[in-house]
């Protein structure tokens, strides 16, 4: 509704109220619908009043809003097909819309294979060329890098120019920076001096990469690379790079509230300085940025508008976080200390048991878990019964092997089938030391079927992690859409983990889930499903999903001591 008000044109406050309430339902931890149509209840949601708490609850009880209705009538039905395009927003759509009467992405098409747009306002002939070529893009990809894609490119460019001697500092923005699942484009921040700009975005535009120049200027030069990745590279002066890096890095939203803040407090912020009066009072670094405006630094993942600015301020207030009043210690890589679910050649992976032992030692873990898949895993050599039982027996020497190294259990990821039973009997469950419980079939079941199935599996007292729940793949299959509090109690009540799967293509549990999961006090257990060397090193995407959750040390299981890991282990067999 923001964005087709934003297109016709109504006034900036009702589209803001509406985009805030649409972001505050996008990051809640509950289903909407378990608060129910009570608009008094509705209206407690920050950033919802009573005009959007009404349209909730009519949705709830009817499954449309008539307002939404209503503004669908005002616009041609192809029209926001082209908000799926990049570069173009509700403000250029209406431009285009009104101006030159396009109503669909054909009638963008057909009007780019001339330059008669090119006489609208902000719309030049390289302009046109980006937007064919992103048209282009969208179609290929869905307009979308994953984070699998987008953090390797990322660390390449920065190490690249990290090389040339003008360049005091470079790192990765944007929405990687907040470690989001997809990124729109990369956005890269260079600190140097003016006069070695033109050098750097020489240089920039010659890297193997790149295979298509769209801009390039003396402050930003935008490439896209053979992948079809857009990269923008900005240049700012040293003393601005810490208020270019946090107004780069966003989100939107939290830069809004940034800069309202600085408003309240008689000073102005912007991508190039915090000032008051006219004079710069913080920009060379985050940190400073932030101190000023009386607020603990927030991490980037947290920088979503939800509350995080209200729990800086508090943490600044009592100098240090504390438990309930500020922000959270977020974990970090180099907290994670055991691997608790990981295959080898006994089913699909490409290691050996050993080999996988040796490697998760070599990452200084003190704990890994071998769990290949089940029978039911038919196309990835999933174990039946007597080649398990077989299995445990191969696990048990290689751990009594490597005793002094790390600690090998003998696991299993075990299916849960389309009814919610598992894959084995629990008098072979009971012999192996971990169980990693997971969908794999069955994955367009309705969310009532599948969370009886994924409630029925919980309850099994061998299983110790539920793990990757809806079975998605980002940007390829939807997976399963359970009722996730349900399953978040029952995993609470049975004392067991909710697996962050690290795989750049599935981190499922996504974010929200995983920050549900938190506020309900059920452990998460971040796991690479690794069957290979490389594959250990998704374990940082799990990371970021877990740190955009708000995750500390407390709350992942695989940061444990070896003792503790083993105690809870063993509690988990009820």
């Amino acid at each position: 509704m923001a964005d087709i008000m934003e297109i016709l044109g109504v006034d900036r406050f009702r589209v803001n109220a509406l985009a805030r309430a649409a972001r505050s339902l996008e990051s809640l931890t509950v289903d909407v619908a378990d608060i129910g149509p009570d608009v008094k209840e509705l209206s407690k949601i920050e950033g919802v009043g009573k005009g959007t708490a009404q349209r909730i609850a009519q949705f709830l009880d009817t499954g449309k809003i008539d307002d939404h209705q209503e503004l669908l009538d005002q616009l041609p039905p192809g029209l926001l097909d082209l908000m799926n395009i990049q570069g173009l927003g509700p403000k250029k759509i209406s431009l285009l819309w009104n101006e030159a009467e396009i109503e669909s992405l054909n009638d963008l098409k057909a009007k780019l294979d001339g330059d008669e747009l090119a006489s609208l306002p902000g719309m030049g002939k390289k302009t046109l060329e980006n937007l064919r070529k992103n048209i282009a893009f969208a179609e290929e990809s869905g307009g979308r890098a994953n984070i699998g894609v987008a953090l390797p490119l990322a660390l390449w460019f920065v190490d690249q120019l990290g090389q040339l001697k003008p360049i005091k500092k470079v790192t990765y923005a944007g929405s990687l920076r907040r470690g989001r699942e997809t990124i729109g484009d990369l956005d890269l921040l260079v600190a140097a001096s003016a006069k070695d700009a033109r050098a750097i975005s020489d240089a920039f535009v010659k890297l193997e990469p790149v295979a298509d120049v769209q801009v390039q200027g003396e402050t930003k030069t935008s490439i896209r690379t053979g992948d079809g990745v857009q990269v923008d590279l900005r240049i700012v002066e040293p003393k601005s790079f810490g208020a270019a890096l946090m107004y780069f890095t966003g989100s939107k939203e939290h830069n809004v509230r940034m800069r309202e803040r600085a408003i309240r407090m008689g000073m102005s912020l912007n991508e190039y300085a915090l000032t008051k009066d006219g004079n710069p009072v913080a920009g060379k670094t985050e940190n400073e940025v932030y101190k000023a405006l009386k607020l603990t630094w927030v991490e980037p993942e947290l920088r979503e508008d939800r509350g995080e600015l209200a729990l800086a301020e508090s943490s600044f207030q009592h100098k240090a976080a504390t438990v309930g009043r500020g922000l959270p210690d977020l974990l970090t890589l180099d907290d994670i200390k055991a691997e608790l679910h990981a295959h080898t050649t006994a089913s699909d992976g490409r290691w050996s048991i050993r080999k996988l032992a040796l490697a998760a030692a070599d990452r200084g873990f003190h704990t890994v878990a071998v769990t290949d898949h089940s029978k039911g895993q038919a196309q990835a050599n999933g174990l039946d019964n007597k080649r398990l039982e077989q299995h445990i027996k191969d696990v048990r020497e290689v751990a009594a092997e490597l005793k002094d190294a790390i600690t090998v259990l003998a696991g299993s990821e075990v299916d849960i089938l389309s009814d919610g039973k598992l894959d084995y009997p629990n008098s072979l469950l009971k012999d192996l030391d971990i169980v990693v419980a997971s969908p794999h079939a069955a994955l367009s079941q309705d969310p009532k079927t599948c969370t009886k199935r994924l409630l029925r599996a919980i309850e099994n007292p061998y299983v110790t992690i539920l793990g990757h729940p809806t079975g998605r793949l980002i940007g390829r299959r939807e997976g399963l859409s359970p009722d996730m509090s349900a399953l978040i109690q029952a995993s609470g009540g049975r004392g067991i983990a909710m697996e962050i799967n690290a795989h750049h293509l599935r981190l499922d549990l996504r974010d929200t889930h995983a920050r549900a999961a938190i506020e309900a006090g059920v452990k998460l257990s971040i796991n690479t499903d690794a069957h290979d060397y490389g594959d250990m090193d998704q374990l940082i995407f799990g990371v970021l999903t877990a740190r955009r959750a708000g995750a500390t040390v407390g709350d992942v299981v695989n940061c444990m001591t070896k003792s503790a890991l083993a105690k809870w282990i063993r509690a988990t067999r009820s």
